[in-house]
């Protein structure tokens, strides 16, 4: 990687984060999805954890590629430490459809303005990911639907769950969008609206968590 090539690391360390959180869904998408409230919901999680795995492999060689390493891509064994603490912290049902919904939803802003930048370096990267994305928010997203409507204490704990992970995302979305060397290095479309529109995009299902990071 050329060392003086601007807004490299920082990419890098955006891609990183993206991958971190992308493969430890993966893995609670297996874990907890074993016991989904249905046959079909347990069928369709175990789908998500393949493809989450698999765009978190692909960004993890992206990075690899970008620091210029050679040969052979080395063995994906864990994340690199940057993984959402709610996302970490998933171990039922109700925390993976929040930490699931409100990740991808933000994933998919970050990958939609990158696309949007028209970086040379970033378009061919990710074209085929971003189509496969879509699957995981209409998962994540009916399912956070279902859970909103849900009778009982479900709701409540649900918007719990939803609160904490929106309010650590958001402030993720914050920092990324306040990183100018993004910017400047064509990586992110100047004055860029992470937060905005992610705001914009929960508000159906995250209203209330909306309000508390204003």
């Amino acid at each position: 990687m050329n060392e003086k090539q601007p807004g490299v690391h920082a990419l890098i360390e955006l891609l990183e984060t993206i991958a971190d959180n992308k493969y430890v869904l993966g893995d609670r998408l297996v874990e907890v999805g074993v016991s989904g409230p249905n046959l079909e919901a347990t069928l369709a999680s175990i789908a998500m954890a393949q493809g989450e795995l698999g765009h978190a492999r692909l960004l993890y060689n992206w990075c690899f590629d970008l620091r210029g390493l050679q040969g052979k891509k080395a063995e994906i064994y864990g994340q690199t430490g940057k993984a959402f603490t709610e996302v970490i912290g998933v171990n039922n049902w109700i925390t993976l459809i929040a930490a699931l919904y409100t990740t991808n939803v933000a994933i998919d802003i970050v990958l939609q303005s990158l696309l949007e930048s028209n970086h040379p370096a970033v378009v061919s990267r990710i074209q085929k990911l971003m189509r496969e994305q879509q699957d995981h928010l209409i998962y994540a997203k009916s399912w956070a639907y279902e859970l909103r409507n849900e009778q009982g204490a479900i709701p409540r704990r649900f918007e719990q769950a939803l609160n904490r992970m929106v309010s650590e995302v958001y402030t993720w979305l914050e920092k990324v969008e306040q990183k100018a060397e993004l910017q400047a290095s064509g990586y992110f479309p100047a004055h860029v609206k992470l937060t905005a529109r992610f705001k914009e995009q929960l508000k159906e299902i995250a209203a209330q968590s909306l309000v508390q990071v204003k």
